[in-house]
């Protein structure tokens, strides 16, 4: 019975052990599971710091590049209202004394048009300075003048601008370059320079209306037939063109003629257009030199001839200013009839030099 007893107890013992050891695990468990999550909640924590902060650093970034952007969002702006308004006023200066002379071309007699600051609406508005001015002068034959004389400069400018600039462009001689900055070169001398003997060369080949009309006209035409700004823009806009497509042109059977008026010529028609634009306008404007070379009133132009409504000891600026906006009415036409060549005819005289 002791001995079963002591067994009993021994068991128990053990048993009690057994249980404490179970303990021991379980509360060593419990320390690594609670060690563990106290190292995830670390982590996490660190992790959602770093987050945080990430999303602090991108937060404040993005808020510095709005602030960037919007700085240069407004100095653009303020570059591109300051410069429309400087273009603004120059164009208003600029624009000004023709506003000023339509606004003359209109007052009555009892208005001053001198008058300061200067009164742009007419109160007692009237047409009677433009019926005025085509009764008094020789309108018409003045403008057909004009238009002879423009018709003609512009298409001689044309036919030899184009001519002297293919070569320089495509053809190799001695002397090429040469040539081409010497031509250049006479650009910057005024015609005034060269208006004396380019006057008695006039007189000795009886290009006078002294003579006829005819070679009266052809007085006024010649000195301005071709151009060294003409030669130049010809030049540029036949170097722009292919090589091949003059190349595809002789192999198809075409000679140097053909080339150049049936392949070329239409190829460059914005340059063209550019160039008749600028020659109009000189020639239709030009007043020095019909003033010096014409001796007949029935061949005057224009300008020479709306100038004749100034008197010697009185002036009739009304009449005058009228004249003056009527002679700029075909300038307008023209350029309107001309506009959609003009742009890219002059983007072509910059493609290569």
């Amino acid at each position: 019975m002791r001995f079963r007893e002591k067994e009993a107890n021994v068991g128990r013992i053990c048993q009690s052990d057994n249980e404490i050891g179970l303990d021991a695990k379980r509360h060593r468990g419990i320390e690594a599971k609670f060690v563990t999550e106290n190292m995830l909640l670390n982590l996490a924590l660190v992790g959602e710091e770093t987050i945080v902060h990430e999303r602090l650093t991108n937060v404040t970034s993005a808020g510095a590049g709005e602030i960037f952007i919007n700085k240069k969002r407004v100095a653009r702006i303020q570059s591109t209202f300051l410069s429309h308004l400087v273009l603004i006023l120059v164009s208003l200066i600029s624009i000004f004394p023709f506003i000023w002379l339509i606004s003359t071309s209109l007052k009555g007699n009892s208005e001053n048009i001198f008058a300061y600051p200067p009164q742009i609406i007419p109160q007692n508005f009237t047409w009677a300075n433009y019926t005025g001015v085509w009764d008094k002068v020789n309108f018409i034959g003045y403008f057909i003048n004009s238009m002879i004389v423009a018709g003609g400069t512009v298409v001689l400018n044309l036919i030899l601008s184009a001519m002297a600039g293919y070569p320089l462009a495509r053809m190799e001689f001695k002397g090429k370059k040469i040539t081409f900055f010497a031509i250049l070169a006479t650009i910057m001398i005024p015609f005034q320079a060269i208006m004396l003997p380019v006057y008695l060369i006039t007189l000795k080949l009886h290009l006078t209306d002294n003579v006829n009309n005819f070679a009266g006209f052809m007085g006024l035409i010649m000195p301005f037939a071709v151009s060294a700004f003409g030669i130049f823009l010809m030049r540029q806009a036949f170097l722009g063109i292919p090589k091949e497509m003059e190349e595809a042109a002789i192999v198809d059977g075409c000679n140097v003629f053909q080339v150049f008026w049936k392949v070329l010529m239409p190829m460059v028609k914005p340059s063209l257009a550019v160039l008749a634009i600028f020659t109009f306008i000189g020639s239709w404007g030009e007043f020095l030199w019909p003033s010096i070379v014409l001796t007949k009133e029935s061949m005057y132009t224009l300008p020479v001839g709306v100038n004749n409504l100034q008197g010697m000891f009185s002036s009739n600026w009304r009449f005058i200013a009228a004249g003056s906006i009527l002679s700029t009415i075909p300038i307008l036409i023209f350029f309107l009839a001309m506009q959609r060549y003009f742009i890219s005819g002059e983007n072509e005289g910059a493609v290569k030099g």
